[in-house]
């Protein structure tokens, strides 16, 4: 089975090679890069499995980085950032970041977060772990929301006949939406069900993932429920 190859950006020499190790010694293939710039290089040459970018990188920032990399493919982004309360993490994630992790970070849970990311887009979760985990994808054919089409098996979204990209984090989150119209979802339960948080974890990730679909498929089409959570409008 391959193993599965991380992009690491990071600029200071001191975190990059310890996280660098602590990964390998996980299973993971590890190219890590000190700027934005060769990060970008790097991607394009050798199409890794998902990038963890630090956000404050010389020459091209990690949010910028995190931009580029969704102009040209859906591969799983976490940033890491120095500041939990730090307006890159939301800069992170509306430009296209699936997750993020604050540092310092304790390595175990580095690598949680990655292996959960992994499971979500279906791959290997390092070279140590047993196999590639998967989660079963729902069924039942094409949903329906008014003009708004949810091919739950072809893992496909129409809006007004037009095929609409998703991320694969962005797909999960409609689909939990879609297979519950009209229910409330909350926060913490969305963080579980989508990002596999078994803990508790920043709901701003809920948010702006949020945020990011409805621009997608509709301002209207998911309700806020202030108090409680989000819910599609059946």
């Amino acid at each position: 089975m391959a193993e599965t190859h991380v992009l690491f950006v990071e600029d200071d020499d001191v975190i990059r090679e310890a996280t660098q190790l602590a990964l390998e010694r996980d299973g993971f293939v590890v190219t890590a890069m000190p700027d934005g710039l060769s990060g970008l290089e790097a991607f394009r040459a050798d199409r890794p499995d998902i990038a963890l970018l630090d956000v404050m990188v010389p020459g091209l920032d990690g949010v910028s980085l995190c931009r580029r990399i969704r102009d040209e493919s859906t591969v799983p982004v976490i940033m890491l950032s120095a500041r939990a309360d730090s307006i890159d993490v939301v800069l992170g994630l509306e430009a296209g970041a699936d997750d993020y992790v604050t540092k310092p970070f304790d390595g175990a849970v580095l690598v949680a977060r990655i292996r959960a990311v992994l499971r979500r887009f279906g791959h290997a979760s390092g070279g140590r772990s047993g196999g590639a985990e998967t989660e079963p994808q729902p069924v039942g054919g094409v949903l329906v929301f008014g003009d708004l089409e949810v091919d739950t098996e072809g893992m496909e979204v129409r809006k007004g006949g037009e095929q609409v990209a998703l991320t694969p984090t962005e797909m999960r989150l409609l689909l939990e939406f879609s297979s519950a119209p009209g229910t409330v979802l909350s926060r913490d339960k969305l963080l579980e069900r989508v990002w596999d948080y078994g803990w508790g974890g920043d709901t701003r990730v809920v948010d702006v993932h949020v945020q990011r679909l409805r621009t997608k498929i509709g301002q209207d089409r998911i309700e806020t429920v202030r108090g409680f959570g989000y819910k599609l409008k059946a």
